[in-house]
């Protein structure tokens, strides 16, 4: 029998790539934004079963697309911010010190399609900062911005801690503050219709269950 086929946000991929061969699971996975997801759902692509940001997965169930109550949290996510290995570490501890982060810095890489770039772009709006900031930023149409700092294109990147973490080598200064976090969560929803609706909710309480809890930890997420 072929593998569930999962659509699945880049927010996990980095928990799947390690749980799912400890588990010995493989699926047929396609991984993106979620925005790039829903463009691809609201275009008539199916899956088994999807790993969205909340609000997404609360919005396919309302139109039919996901089965109704088949939404299952996973994991909230933080925006983070990182530099390049050995570059010095500006202060985001504040508010004010994140404002005069990304006044100072001369490059920001962020992700158009991604829920933190989404969120990034809203917030940069809401500082004031806008205008100013988007005018010195590399903005990527997905994948992870931490590339960005290893190929010397940017001095700061933004994007969910997890994502940031997926990109090994560089420096991740930590969460934005928690005044001005967006409260992302990560859940998985069944496609209504699937065939395979029995697998795909073994398979969602395989990566919900408490003792995955350590590893979504241990990736930058906070276990719900």
């Amino acid at each position: 029998m072929s593998d569930l086929k999962l659509f699945s946000t880049l927010g996990v991929v980095s928990v799947l790539e390690e749980l799912l061969p400890r588990l010995g699971v493989t699926v047929d996975a396609v991984y993106e934004p979620t925005k790039r997801l829903m463009e691809r759902i609201q275009a008539g692509e199916r899956a088994d079963l999807a790993i969205l940001t909340s609000e997404a997965v609360d919005e396919l169930m309302a139109s039919g697309v996901l089965a109704p109550g088949s939404r299952v949290d996973l994991a909230r996510s933080y925006v983070g911010m990182a530099v390049a290995p050995g570059a010095p570490r500006p202060d985001i501890s504040t508010v004010e010190a994140f404002r005069q982060t990304l006044q100072a810095a001369k490059t920001i890489g962020y992700s158009r399609a991604g829920a933190s770039g989404i969120f990034f772009a809203g917030l940069l709006e809401r500082m004031g900062l806008a205008e100013e900031v988007n005018a010195k930023a590399t903005v990527i149409p997905a994948g992870f911005t931490g590339q960005l700092l290893l190929d010397g294109k940017v001095e700061l990147a933004v994007q969910q801690v997890s994502e940031l973490m997926a990109v090994p080598g560089i420096d991740i200064l930590g969460k934005i503050p928690m005044e001005i976090q967006p409260d992302t969560i990560f859940s998985a929803g069944l496609f209504a219709g699937t065939a395979r609706a029995a697998e795909a909710r073994d398979f969602v309480a395989m990566i919900a269950a408490a003792s995955v809890a350590p590893l979504y930890a241990e990736k930058g997420l906070e276990p719900v």
